[in-house]
């Protein structure tokens, strides 16, 4: 689950990776077991060292120290750089970055307890302005050039913050004031980002690394195989399945897609699914993958840090969104199928359903032991510990996929690369959290946006989309959630009397939908790659076919019911009117509706026909009242007067015309 993962970075940043040997690949492992272990320390307050306990600033320094400097070393400076060796200028980078760590660590209680964040010694600024430089140079190694350069301009507006333009005006700062507040205040550097990664990623990122190194992405794949392989449209259903829990594990949507991919875009394409479907399908089942609890992308732990509630709440406000993404794509898959009169494939070519749950039952078992320790007893922090270890012990014991020794060095070597890209990353977006802050930017930005939306609560939450999506296609989908966390949640919760969670929920939504939008789109591109299909026919076929969660955020932040947010009763009656909505809506889109059949029969009366037919879904989805000048009385008076006679007439041209032949 790592920041190229969980935030798509380029693939070309993914595989530029330095080869290691000697020293420098055994330095990565070491680093992984001792994080681990100051972090279980940490975490269980076990006083390992005697008296002595790392103040919490302190305990952030050492995990920066650890991981950032890896990334010096893990990733060139460039293309141009040597990729087979660690040259001289990155040796001195590595050793900077310890020291300059280490520094902060060693004078971590006088940073408390003489403000060194207001007012530091000399030296002090200095090795600020050091740690400065370095991160940005890690966060543009392990995030590419965008988030550098955004961060970068970001972190040094204070300085400029007194001269600019009216509404962007801010408090300034000099050069030396702002330096210090990004390497020793708690909201810069070592803030809400990287609270987020020491309190609750590291232990995910583990579990997540320990379910691939120990098969859990081929159980799952085959799991999916054995039970929907066969059925109508069987290869796209199972992309829907195994793609959701690979997201569980991996939390990316480029790494779910280079997976599940290679072995369910070729099946789609055997049964008769085009190409650019097919891509489409698994670009739109990955995405949702990543939305999938119990375990979502780094961004969902950051928003936990954010609202100050355990991660399971998180997790459990996920849970019906999540499911009305997949029921949508689900039904479009079924009604393609169906409408081409697609099969799936011989049982005799699949995987035994038996043998599959045989060699891998302990995987469902360690994910109900996750959920039981999240849900149940709230050791969020602690639970992945748990259940990876426990994972590693029964993978021994079973001889299915039993480790050898080098089997234990690549699952630390992948391990330390994720750390470190986080990281790199995490810190880096901390510099553009700092900069808002020391400026009192972070609540100007929210007045100006009350302002700008005249009042108005709807504007507010669609001028709030559509920054999402912008900044979801510049920036890693963490930078853009934590900048618009800080800068449009408080005008949408404070002004628009909204809900945070739902809040919070939508922005993370908004900013994913980038992966399937073209002209970006990058986990379309990815999927047309391996279909070898048109990059920019598979993005519209994905925007197509997850046209649902376009719709999905708006209802949950319209009515926080649908995220748990409420009475069961009301959570009830806005769930199932989700349900169906969804349901219609997909089914239009797609163009063939369950009981009703193929509504493309006739070429002018079909547009209508479908218009109607998502009317009447978004209608009955919406929840009435507040926002929505409609009582849920009269949307379901609407959705019925359009959608009966539309159905109606579909049933009738049914009749009339013949099926279409199945695509070529």
């Amino acid at each position: 689950m790592s920041q190229s993962q969980s935030d798509g970075v380029a693939e070309e940043e993914v595989f530029a990776l330095r080869q290691l040997s000697g020293f420098w690949k055994w330095l990565p492992r070491v680093s992984t077991v001792v994080l681990t272990f100051l972090s279980l320390t940490y975490l269980l307050n076990i006083k390992i060292f005697g008296d002595f306990t790392f103040l919490e600033n302190q305990h952030y320094y050492v995990i920066v120290g650890l991981m950032m400097p890896l990334v010096f070393v893990i990733w060139p400076a460039g293309s141009w750089a040597a990729r087979d060796r660690v040259p001289w200028y990155d040796v001195v980078l590595f050793l900077l970055g310890v020291a300059t760590c280490a520094f902060f660590a060693f004078n971590a209680e006088r940073i408390l307890n003489e403000g060194w964040e207001y007012s530091a010694p000399g030296y002090a600024v200095a090795m600020s302005v050091l740690l400065w430089a370095l991160v940005l140079e890690a966060a543009r190694r392990a995030g590419g050039w965008p988030i550098a350069i955004i961060v970068g301009l970001a972190s040094i507006y204070p300085i400029f913050a007194g001269v600019m333009p009216g509404p962007i005006q801010g408090f300034p700062s000099s050069f030396d004031q702002t330096a210090i507040y990004h390497a020793m205040s708690r909201e810069s550097i070592m803030g809400i980002p990287m609270r987020a990664f020491a309190g609750l990623v590291i232990g995910f990122l583990l579990f997540g690394v320990a379910l691939q190194h120990t098969g859990g992405g081929k159980f799952f794949i085959n799991l999916a195989f054995s039970m929907l392989g066969h059925v109508r449209g069987g290869p796209a259903k199972v992309a829907i399945f195994s793609s959701g829990f690979m997201g569980s594990m991996s939390g990316s949507v480029i790494t779910n897609v280079l997976t599940t991919g290679v072995l369910s875009i070729p099946a789609m394409r055997r049964v008769g699914f085009s190409r650019t479907y097919a891509g489409g399908v698994e670009a739109c089942a990955s995405t949702g993958g990543v939305l999938m609890p119990p375990i979502m992308g780094a961004t969902a732990f950051v928003m936990a840090t954010f609202l100050g509630v355990p991660y399971s709440e998180i997790a459990l406000a996920a849970v019906v969104p999540s499911v009305l993404y997949f029921l949508g794509l689900f039904m479009q898959i079924d009604s393609y199928a169906a409408r081409y009169r697609l099969k799936g494939l011989p049982r005799d070519e699949l995987p035994s359903f038996k043998r599959t749950v045989k060699e891998g039952w302990y995987f469902i078992f360690v994910f109900a032991l996750l959920i039981w320790m999240l849900f149940f007893l709230r050791r969020e922090a602690i639970a992945p510990f748990y259940a990876a270890a426990l994972l590693l012990v029964i993978n021994q014991v079973l001889p299915y996929q039993r480790w050898g020794w080098e089997d234990l060095w690549n699952f630390l070597s992948a391990a330390a690369k994720l750390f470190a890209e986080l990281t790199g990353i995490l810190a880096g977006i901390g510099l553009l959290v700092g900069a808002l802050s020391v400026t009192g930017m972070s609540g100007t930005i929210a007045n100006d946006l009350i302002f700008l939306a005249g009042g108005s609560t709807l504007v507010l939450i669609f001028m709030g989309a559509a920054t999402s999506f912008i900044l979801g296609i510049g920036m890693t989908v963490t930078a853009a959630y934590i900048f618009l966390a800080v800068a449009l949640a408080p005008a949408l919760i404070q002004g628009g009397g909204m809900n945070p969670m739902a809040v919070h929920l939508f922005i993370l939504y908004w900013g994913m939908l980038s992966y399937i939008t073209p002209p970006v789109a990058l986990g379309a591109f990815a999927a047309a790659s391996i279909a070898n299909a048109r990059p920019m026919e598979t993005g519209l076929a994905a925007m197509k076919l997850g046209s649902v969660i376009y719709f999905i955020p708006f209802l949950f932040v319209i009515n926080p019911a649908l995220i748990f947010q409420g009475g069961w009763q009301e959570v009830a009656a806005v769930v199932g009117q989700a349900v169906l909505g969804v349901i219609l809506i997909a089914s239009a889109v797609q163009g063939y509706l369950v009981f009703v059949g193929d509504l493309n029969r006739h070429g002018l009366l079909q547009w209508p026909i479908r218009a109607a037919l998502i009317i009447a879904g978004i209608a009955i989805a919406i929840p009435g009242g507040g926002l929505i000048p409609y009582s849920n009385t009269q949307l379901l008076l609407i959705s019925l007067a359009s959608g009966i006679p539309a159905a109606v007439l579909a049933l009738l041209v049914n009749r009339w015309r013949p099926e279409p032949a199945a695509p070529g």
